[in-house]
């Protein structure tokens, strides 16, 4: 099996126990070395541990020790700073092994986000103030499209009004929606429909769940991130191609 870990924001005791369990036990480790602290795998890796940082990889090269790790039935541990769905550079990862069959399970991590807020012990919502918080970037030589992906917590109860609220500010009804019960739980459901069709589909849950809503619930075409493009130069690999 192959694991994406979230590494956590930084401090080698906020990486979840799940996490820390499976470095433990990992016989390849495949990790950021210039966003993981490194005291992580000095911390939680058997001596025989096979390492390799990844911030001087290709996805292809990174791709090649997956699927090697796999072959030798090696557990394999992919590890990303914070939590992986956050800037991961890992759906192209994902894409790779499910084409070639290889499966694999995501361990979410804390991210810095949620370390910032307990660093100036505050929270981000503030009844009467503010319930909405956006997660984005400046744009740099990465675009940044003006389409957004939406969480909305607290709000299975009032599913259909949500989903029809968010087509009346302009997201199309054939828009991928999911809701999300119990993540994580033994009970976990996970239903996958569209704007329109979701509150048809997940009828009866009307707490303990998040709504997601965004184009990167389609399993169609999309782009990778340049993070691992061969062709890309950044501060630890140098490219001709795009410097």
């Amino acid at each position: 099996m192959i694991y994406f870990v979230g590494a956590g924001p930084g401090a080698v005791d906020l990486i979840t126990v799940r996490g820390a369990g499976l470095l433990s036990r990992a016989g390849v480790i495949i990790y950021a070395g210039s966003l993981v602290n490194p005291e992580l795998v000095k911390k939680y890796a058997r001596e025989d541990c096979r390492l390799y940082d990844s911030s001087r990889m290709t996805l292809g090269e990174i791709v090649s020790l997956l699927v090697d790790g796999h072959n030798r039935e090696v557990l394999t541990v992919r590890l990303h700073s914070g939590d992986p769905a956050l800037y991961g550079a890992v759906r192209e990862q994902f894409e790779a092994l499910r084409e070639r069959n290889i499966p694999f399970e995501v361990v979410p991590g804390v991210s810095s986000l949620f370390a910032s807020s307990a660093a100036l012990k505050t929270e981000y919502m503030i009844p009467g103030q503010v319930q909405t918080l956006i997660i984005s970037r400046v744009e740099g030589r990465t675009r940044v499209p003006d389409n957004a992906s939406v969480a909305l917590f607290l709000s299975a109860g009032m599913l259909e009004k949500g989903c029809n609220e968010l087509i009346s500010k302009g997201y199309p009804p054939e828009t991928p929606a999911a809701v999300v019960y119990h993540a994580s739980w033994p009970d976990e459901r996970v239903i996958i429909g569209t704007l329109e069709t979701l509150p048809g589909l997940a009828q009866g849950i009307t707490k303990s769940a998040l709504i997601l809503v965004g184009d990167f619930l389609n399993d169609g075409t999309h782009a990778f991130s340049r993070l691992y493009d061969a062709t890309f130069s950044h501060e630890y690999r140098n490219s001709s191609v795009y410097p």
